[in-house]
């Protein structure tokens, strides 16, 4: 899909852009009408340079009566917007996780739109970039949600609060961003009034995937196929080597072959068994994320190492020690050893670890049973605050039931009131008044409220092995 052209003359707004506008004033909506375009603010200069959006439809999830815009930036990272008819006049601002190691379409702003439909069935206007690009750069990514906010107040409305929300990998964007882009930097106003962090990866790259470098090595322990001994020997912790093309597919296959993912529990050997067994008490995931997390210590590192950290690997286990197998002593002994290089985690770090100085209010979520973003992650982020002087601007919340990528439809209205409400009137929220809240707000979404105000987490280290860094 080709850029569209900035062009030299303010255009008339698509007919359906127009309409929104007239109905949102209408309806009384915290609009600021400014501009020829239909809305958005003049003096939003970063914005302005950027090409105004387009009609587009909204997906089926999100209220019919809402409109939808779509546009690609500057950048080349595709976004989509959709306010709703009763507009209350804020805007959740979205980061989405994964990430996806493949171009941008603007397919993913759509899916991302139609998960997250309930923000603007509550009242919120929503807008979501793909980012410019696939692949683990968590500060690309903040630039990205921070130039989509420049393009809704330039060529759309100036919302009264906007609340930057960061899902999965994506939390650590909006941690990251919300670090980045503040007052300072923007003519003493904050860009970002507060953070909503669901669902997770808070401990920066450094930190939160040590454990799949860990699943990599006992799993070649166990199984020796990945890579096959006819195959050239490298090093684990580099993923793939720079310039292997290992397919999805072929990953799949190897994993059948040892451990009989593709197949009912009932139906795989005692040897296969036991092999999955010994993974999920060493590695502490369950069987059916297995997979997934092969894929990112296979994948994803590779685009790390390849791309990112200059052929090095951030990733080491010198010092870990393993238990939970039936025998430790040998899988201490068996598994492969590597050392995480200095200047690799030095970069890796400085793009993708929170800092913790978020000067705004921010509020997390986490099912506690979350098997792809750890509990345990959130108490050392809560540290990572803590360390930098900003612990009295988090609250911090867990639930007993949800899935990793989605809790419940009432979860997520309930906390994004909680911190618009704290931001207005600097009443901190607690997690026993989210989980009343909540409770409330099963008549207008459905069931699905399950906080457990009282859970904290373990410290990550008692869930991941421990070991040397640089």
């Amino acid at each position: 899909m080709a850029r569209p052209a900035h062009p030299s003359t303010p255009a008339r707004p698509p007919a359906r852009l127009r309409r929104t506008l007239a109905q949102a004033l209408a309806a009384g909506s915290a609009f600021l009408v400014l501009g020829a375009c239909g809305g958005g603010n003049e003096a939003d200069e970063p914005g302005r340079r950027e090409a105004a959006p387009t009609a587009a439809a909204c997906p089926a999830a999100v209220p019919a009566t809402a409109r939808c815009l779509q546009g690609r930036d500057s950048a080349g990272a595709y976004y989509l917007i959709a306010v709703p008819q009763d507009w209350n006049g804020h805007l959740v601002l979205h980061a989405h996780g994964g990430p996806s190691l493949d171009a941008p379409t603007p397919e993913r702003a759509v899916e991302d739109l139609t998960r997250w439909a309930i923000m603007v069935k509550a009242g919120y206007a929503w807008a979501g970039s793909t980012f410019r690009q696939g692949g683990v750069e968590v500060r690309a990514a903040a630039e990205d949600t921070e130039r989509l906010r420049h393009i809704f107040r330039a060529h759309v409305a100036v919302p009264k609060r906007t609340v930057l929300h960061g899902q999965s990998w994506g939390a650590g964007v909006a941690a990251k961003g919300a670090e980045l882009f503040t007052a300072a930097g923007n003519g003493g106003v904050a860009p970002y009034d507060a953070v909503l962090l669901t669902s997770g990866v808070l401990a920066g790259g450094t930190r939160s995937y040590d454990f799949r470098l860990d699943l990599r090595v006992v799993y070649q322990h166990l199984c020796g196929n990945h890579p096959r001994p006819t195959e050239a020997a490298y090093p684990l912790n580099l993923g793939l080597p720079a310039g292997a093309t290992m397919t999805q597919a072929d990953l799949n296959a190897r994993t059948a072959e040892c451990l009989g993912l593709d197949k009912p529990a009932a139906q795989r050997t005692p040897e296969q068994r036991a092999r999955i067994t010994t993974i999920e008490q060493v590695i502490r995931i369950p069987a059916s994320s297995i997979q997934s997390h092969l894929n990112w210590g296979t994948f994803h590192f590779q685009d790390v190492t390849a791309r990112r950290t200059g052929g090095a690997s951030p990733f080491g286990n010198t010092g870990a020690v393993y238990s939970g197998s039936a025998d430790d002593a040998a899988l201490n002994a068996g598994v492969l050893r590597y050392r995480a290089d200095p200047q690799a985690v030095a970069r890796f770090g400085e793009d993708t670890d929170p800092g913790g100085r978020i000067p705004v209010p921010v509020l997390s979520t986490k099912w506690i049973a979350d098997p792809t973003a750890f509990v345990e992650l959130d108490a050392y982020f809560k540290g990572v605050m803590e360390r930098a002087g900003s612990a009295d601007r988090l609250v911090q919340t867990f639930t007993q039931n949800g899935t990793h990528s989605y809790i419940s439809d009432p979860t997520y209205p309930t906390l994004v009131a909680a911190l618009l409400r704290w931001v207005e009137t600097g009443s901190k929220p607690t997690p026993a008044g989210i989980a009343a809240d909540c409770l409330v707000q099963q008549a207008r979404y459905g069931s699905g409220c399950s906080f457990v105000p009282d859970y904290q987490p373990a410290p990550l280290d008692s869930r991941v092995a421990v070991r040397s860094r640089p």
